[in-house]
């Protein structure tokens, strides 16, 4: 008589009385959660593969970076699995995440369907990866209060930007510009680039001596600095950074201009409308909020006198997708919100003011920081020193998929040019700017 068949338990690639590898156990899982192989390969804590041989490698470091994902499944665990070096990737990070992006296009990925959560369960036993949720890693934002409230602002702007004025000052470079530069030519360095992104703004701006230029989000003053120093505009500055403004008053004395330019450590909100003859703001609008952008764009035409020109640096994206994703909300910049070019036209254009001239930035950006990503790389010891490794790995993951974002065309950024109309309004002459 012949015995009855039974199923085989063991899972995909597991040998007859071999003891299961993580890989072994893992690999169905994968599977599941993208709907067939995946387009990466992966190294467990063990030592064990699977994957594709010819696609980026992931390397899983620890079992703790697959409890994370049980507890806080999609883009926020991955990203604490990251910064605590639990999860890592061989050779280059934004390679690797262009790579695993290009495979995902299309794929049902997703949370499993029900029936496959008992199997899954038991997967997640049998790696031990079931437990209570590991700590986060530091570095998340924590702010309270109403949307977008002053308080709250301020807080959002000092997480970010009062990091280190030592960090920021070896990441940027000497322009110590923390926005798009603007290339001219293919070999340009970084310091060149700003500095030409500078002038295209004050040229655009038409900026002469004596012209009176309010900049709103100065960052650490090198734009009111060139303003100052190159047209011998008079600048007021205003940041929401205690160290930014204590950084650019530094700044602007030992340029010898701190007769022209005022820093102030304000909201633009607490700006007294007055008629300066030029606005500036250079990605600080993604700060200001979906609902408060009407009300802003009406200040902006407020603070000019008729014939004033305003120049907004702004990043876009999408309408289906306005935030900065779940990561750069908790880590980078909480309740940034972004549109598209148009909406922003259209809300500039509501509030009285006339838009001249649009320029579409986004190659610029991809090269910018790359750069940054290049000094990060070859400083990192540095930076470890200034911030911590789990703080650098942040700035890793940040740069990295920031510049992938600009390079494949998902986020945008763009100068828009416009003024307050006005009696004899002088015409707009784009060669000038370039100078041709």
């Amino acid at each position: 008589m012949t015995a009855p068949k039974t199923q085989d338990s063991r899972v995909p690639g597991q040998r007859r009385g071999a003891r299961a590898s993580a890989a072994d156990v893992f690999e169905p899982v994968l599977h599941e959660l993208f709907a067939g192989p995946p387009p990466f390969a992966l190294r467990l804590w063990d030592g064990s593969t699977t994957g594709p041989a010819d696609g980026p490698r992931v390397l899983v470091r620890h079992r703790r970076a697959l409890r994370r994902l049980l507890w806080q499944p999609g883009e926020l665990g991955l990203a604490d699995a990251w910064i605590s070096g639990e999860l890592d990737v061989e050779g280059d990070l934004a390679e690797a995440l262009s790579a695993v992006h290009r495979g995902l296009a299309g794929r049902p990925v997703g949370r499993p369907a029900p029936r496959s959560w008992p199997a899954l369960a038991a997967a997640a036993a049998r790696l031990g990866v079931v437990g209570p949720p590991p700590p986060r890693p530091g570095g998340r934002a924590r702010v309270r209060g109403a949307l977008h409230s002053r308080g709250r602002d301020r807080a959002v702007i000092s997480h970010h930007y009062d990091l280190s004025n030592e960090f920021y000052a070896l990441l940027l470079g000497p322009a110590m510009a923390y926005s798009c530069a603007y290339y001219t030519s293919d070999d340009q360095p970084l310091q060149a680039a700003q500095e030409a992104k500078f002038d295209l703004i004050c040229r655009k701006l038409d900026l002469r001596p004596g012209a009176r230029l309010l900049d709103i989000g100065c960052g650490w003053g090198a734009l009111a600095r060139h303003a100052a120093v190159h047209h011998g505009a008079r600048v007021t500055a205003v940041t929401l950074s205690a160290r930014q403004h204590a950084h650019a008053r530094t700044l602007v004395a030992e340029a010898g201009v701190a007769d022209l330019v005022d820093v102030r450590q304000c909201d633009y909100r607490e700006i007294a409308a007055d008629a300066y003859d030029a606005v500036s703001c250079v990605e600080m609008g993604e700060h200001v909020g979906k609902d408060q952008y009407p009300d802003f764009a009406a200040r902006l035409h407020a603070l000019l006198r008729p014939g004033g020109r305003l120049l907004v640096q702004q990043m876009s994206r999408g309408a289906a997708a306005p935030g900065g994703g779940a990561f750069i909300e908790a880590y980078i910049a909480p309740d940034m919100h972004m549109r598209p070019l148009g909406q922003t036209v259209d809300l500039i254009e509501d509030a009285g003011l006339e838009v001249l001239h649009t320029e579409a930035m986004r190659p610029h950006y991809a090269r910018t920081i790359d750069a940054w990503r290049a000094t990060l790389t070859q400083q990192r010891d540095r930076f470890d020193a200034l911030v911590g490794r789990p703080a650098v790995r942040l700035w890793e993951l940040y740069l990295a998929g920031s510049s992938l974002a600009f390079a494949e065309g998902r986020m945008g950024v763009d100068q828009l040019l416009a003024r307050r109309p006005g009696d004899a309004d002088r015409p707009v002459r784009p060669a000038e700017w370039y100078g041709n």
